[in-house]
């Protein structure tokens, strides 16, 4: 009895024991669960209180590009961004093809967790860890926020919110930042317009942008991945299962962009963005998601490149590699077209170098703003002036200056409209003389050319294009005469609204009077005067367009370095240069009516084969005492005939029985008096009197007698 009384006692002190085990097992663990359940709270509040406040998340500032539209607004010229390209766009331009394949690629169970996929939590965790470039700290703190973040989200956005800012803000790769820039950057269209098959193929891109690059090696990859999406949907019914087959029909590889540089008119673009970066710096423009409205005429400027990129031959069969085209509308100073060389990516001729707004000579283009000056001191088209040789005394460089026309020859006695549009260089230097260098200069500011900064660095020559400017500014200092005297300075931007659809600059027309309307019309009426022209390049000329009244002026500088043509109706002005960029000459003979006329007018023609006829208004003749002021019909004179050969005067007679080839015929003024010579007598503009008689030693031929080294 007493042995099994022992055994008994033995038995309840093991099972005490193993109670006492058990609790303190028990206790322990809950100890555990409690520090564990601690820490993992205080992680949490510590995580919570270091991640950003979401209800803040909608002022946070986000990068948008800023973008270039041609005056439409329908075509995209350019994007500015820094490092992110990104276009944030509202919930109903988002489309369900974008969502339902990021749903299907992230997140199946998107719409219905709190925040937190556990299971895609910690496979990304486990993955990363083993990922040798991460480290495990790194990892998990970082997954530790982005899961605080997205509870956060949850609390704070609907579901849908939420997807849209994934949505906008994502990596695609090639600096496209956002559904819409993706959809942009690879299929050239909006995210709203996505298909499926292209949807799918995006959301296998913020995996891994640079893996997955659409053009790059791994392309096999992608489409697997896609593919794999697109039968996910299937599985998931997120799609329509006969819209998913047809998806996967189709190769979405063909429908990718061509990569290359997105930027359309580029020329234009990089002028638009020069005075941008001066108004606004280029932080705002690469962030604020400016949407920038232009002036460029799509139409006018896909003609325009499309031109001169059919000239180039015969651009080189005058020795040119490169021409520019501009084209401006008089009514508003607005720039419709801006090619600045055949080809902006030729390195070959430098096709990056904007020539419209480099300085280059422009020849006799530039007499026009000469002989407006003149008729601003009170001479007119009919003025009569000699165009005889004539030694003008010394130039810059102490010799004599004794200009050429072109063709060599003298004209005699002509009126102010003849030389002007025949282009005559004499009588030119002559009206020159009479507007003032100075004088000139002025009025050539007053027309928006801003080149001309130093009047005493001119002379005479300047008449003959000695000045150099930049064709833009030639263009649109003839727009003025187009607008019968009123400057529109020249614009580029018509509008701009910011990201949130808030118009920070708008244009406004505010046109300013510079030259009086009548001597608008006296120009207009000589550059459009086709007869008058005539003589010198021809009736079929680059101002003659069929069933058109055209005005316009070319120019050809010395050796042949630049060849410019400038005309234009009411409605438009066009500049054309030609040459080459670096300054070296093209072949002789190489004239801005041979080489940019016919450019000028294929590219006029065209614009104008649809529009009706427009006419420059008349200009009001006005009489004068003076003779030579008021018209040949005031000033007497004879015509002398003499034989070739023998150098004997013969009469009319036997002139007319003749050999044409063998007669020369002379228009001689009785009185022989220069024109100076009436503008200081009944003018009372007081010129030299050394020149007068220099200009009328002219007249009678004595001016050989003059020592041309003084």
């Amino acid at each position: 009895m007493k042995e099994k009384r022992i055994n008994n006692n033995s038995k309840k002190t093991k099972k005490s024991w193993f109670f006492k085990i058990l609790i303190q097992i028990v206790l322990g663990f809950f100890d555990v669960c409690m520090a564990i359940f601690l820490l993992a709270f205080l992680t949490f509040i510590y995580f919570y209180t270091n991640t950003p406040n979401i209800k803040d998340i909608r002022n946070i500032k986000i990068s948008e590009a800023s973008t270039i539209y041609d005056s439409s607004g329908e075509h995209i010229l350019y994007k500015i961004f820094g490092e992110e390209n990104r276009k944030i766009i509202p919930h109903k331009e988002i489309p369900d093809t974008a969502r339902v394949t990021a749903i299907a690629s992230e997140d199946d169970g998107f719409y219905h967790h709190f925040g937190i996929d556990l299971k895609s939590l910690l496979r990304a965790i486990k993955t990363n860890i083993e990922n040798d470039s991460i480290t495990r700290e790194k990892t998990i703190t970082r997954k530790a926020k982005e899961a605080i973040l997205a509870i956060k989200l949850e609390r704070s956005f609907s579901k849908d919110e939420i997807l849209d800012m994934y949505l906008n803000q994502i990596p695609y790769g090639a600096n496209a930042y956002g559904i819409q820039a993706a959809a942009q950057t690879y299929f050239g269209k909006d995210a709203k317009d996505l298909t499926l098959d292209e949807a799918a193929l995006l959301a296998v891109l913020p995996n891994a942008p640079t893996f997955y690059f659409p053009y790059g090696e791994n392309d096999e990859r992608l489409f697997k991945k896609q593919r794999f999406i697109l039968e996910r949907l299937k599985k998931l019914k997120l799609a329509d299962p006969e819209e998913i087959s047809q998806a996967l029909a189709i190769n979405t590889f063909e429908k990718l962009k061509p990569l290359s540089k997105d930027i359309k008119a580029p020329h234009f673009v990089m002028y638009v963005i020069e005075k941008l970066e001066g108004e606004y710096g280029r932080d705002l423009m690469e962030k604020g998601g400016l949407k920038i409205t232009t002036t460029l005429d799509w139409e006018k400027q896909q003609l325009a490149e499309e031109i001169l990129k059919n000239s180039k031959n015969h651009l080189n069969n005058y020795g040119a590699s490169n021409a520019s085209i501009v084209a401006v509308e008089p009514t508003s100073g607005k720039i419709l077209a801006m090619v600045g060389s055949l080809d902006y990516f030729d390195k070959n001729i430098d096709g990056e170098v904007n020539v419209a707004t480099r300085v280059r000579q422009p020849g006799s283009s530039f007499k026009p703003v000469v002989y407006a000056k003149a008729f601003e001191k009170g001479l007119q088209p009919e003025s009569m002036i000699y165009d005889v040789r004539t030694n003008f005394g010394p130039d810059g460089s102490g010799r004599s200056y004794i200009p050429q026309n072109y063709n060599g020859k003298f004209n005699g006695l002509i009126s102010m409209r003849q030389a002007l549009a025949m282009s005559l260089n004499i009588p030119a230097v002559k009206t020159l003389y009479i507007a003032g260098i100075s004088d000139t200069i002025e009025l050539a500011r007053r027309l928006g050319i801003t080149t001309l900064t130093d009047d005493g660095n001119y002379g005479l020559a300047l008449a003959l294009g000695g000045g150099g400017m930049k064709l833009l500014e030639e263009t649109s200092a003839f727009s003025v005469f187009a607008n019968d005297g009123i400057r529109n300075k020249t614009v580029s931007i018509s509008n701009i609204t910011n990201s949130k659809n808030e118009v920070i600059y708008n244009f406004n027309n505010s046109g300013q009077r510079v030259i009086n309307a009548e001597i608008a019309r006296k120009i207009n009426s000589i550059l459009s005067d086709n007869q008058a022209r005539t003589p010198m390049f021809g009736p079929n000329n680059a101002f003659n367009i069929k069933d058109k009244n055209v005005a316009g002026k070319t120019g050809t500088t010395q050796d042949y370095r630049d060849a410019w043509t400038v005309g234009y109706t009411p409605s438009i002005a066009v500049g054309v240069w030609a040459g080459n960029n670096d300054n070296s000459p093209m072949r002789a003979g190489a004239d801005g009516s041979y080489v940019a006329g016919p450019i000028w007018k294929t590219y006029m023609t065209k614009l104008l084969e649809s529009k009706p006829r427009e006419e420059f208004v008349a200009y009001q003749k006005i009489e004068s005492e003076t003779p030579m002021v008021s018209g040949a019909s005031r000033v007497k004179k004879e015509t002398i005939y003499y034989n070739i050969k023998s150098g004997k005067k013969i009469s009319e007679s036997k002139k007319n029985k003749t050999d044409p080839d063998k007669v020369k015929e002379e228009t001689r003024v009785l009185d022989n008096r220069s024109i100076l010579y009436y503008l200081n007598q009944d003018f009372n503009l007081r010129y030299d009197e050394e020149m007068i008689k220099r200009w009328e030693e002219g007249i009678t031929g004595k001016n050989q007698s003059i020592d041309e080294n003084k």
